[in-house]
């Protein structure tokens, strides 16, 4: 099985490889084009400000190519937010795949929201065999306000979707790879896809 990480620059890149190779994988860390289309997974990560990861993705042209990838997508962190459609971060426009905005979070909140928090709502092949509440590790100042492509939600304040799925593209608010077992078992359900 290819695994791909698209690797534009995004500061999470490394943790990510570090925890499919504690699964027994050794993915390919690229933004060439072929090599991305003729992955069976791609995962698309994401750490920092959406206006510079979105200017990274214009520069390599993956902005047009990630909306037409056909095979599973996961999007980590901001590699969802910029799933959406716009980000107020930055006040820019994002790949689209979701209809959605990403807001940030109400001023008086202790923000980013970090550390460990509880995922419920699960909706998803990704989460079967999960306890109905478990906790995820975050490290976010904005977020994907709940809506129809949905399948798990975190409250802060109000809920958020704490993960996304449109058609063949995944995608999780929180930091999979450094969410300890929890973490694992979604990587793998996303593997076994």
């Amino acid at each position: 099985m290819k695994i791909v990480l698209i690797d534009y620059g995004a500061g999470n890149v490394q943790s990510v490889k570090y925890a499919l190779n504690r699964l027994g994988i050794e993915p390919s860390l690229t933004k060439d084009h072929d090599e991305i289309k003729s992955a069976d997974k791609v995962i698309f990560p994401g750490v920092g400000s959406a206006k510079a990861a979105m200017e990274q993705l214009k520069a390599s042209g993956l902005d047009a190519l990630i909306p037409t990838l056909t095979q599973p997508v996961l999007g980590i962190c901001v590699g969802m937010q910029l799933m959406c459609k716009h980000s107020e971060e930055g006040d820019v426009q994002c790949l689209g795949i979701i209809d959605s905005e990403v807001k940030k979070f109400k001023p008086g909140l202790k923000i980013p929201h970090m550390g460990w928090n509880n995922i419920s709502n699960l909706k998803s092949p990704l989460f079967q065999g999960l306890p109905t509440e478990h906790q995820v590790y975050f490290v976010h100042s904005y977020y994907v306000p709940v809506n129809e492509y949905t399948i798990a939600t975190t409250d802060y304040s109000n809920d958020f979707s704490a993960a996304i799925k449109k058609d063949n593209f995944y995608a999780v608010q929180f930091h999979a790879e450094k969410s300890g077992d929890i973490g694992e078992q979604i990587l793998k359900k996303f593997l076994a896809l």
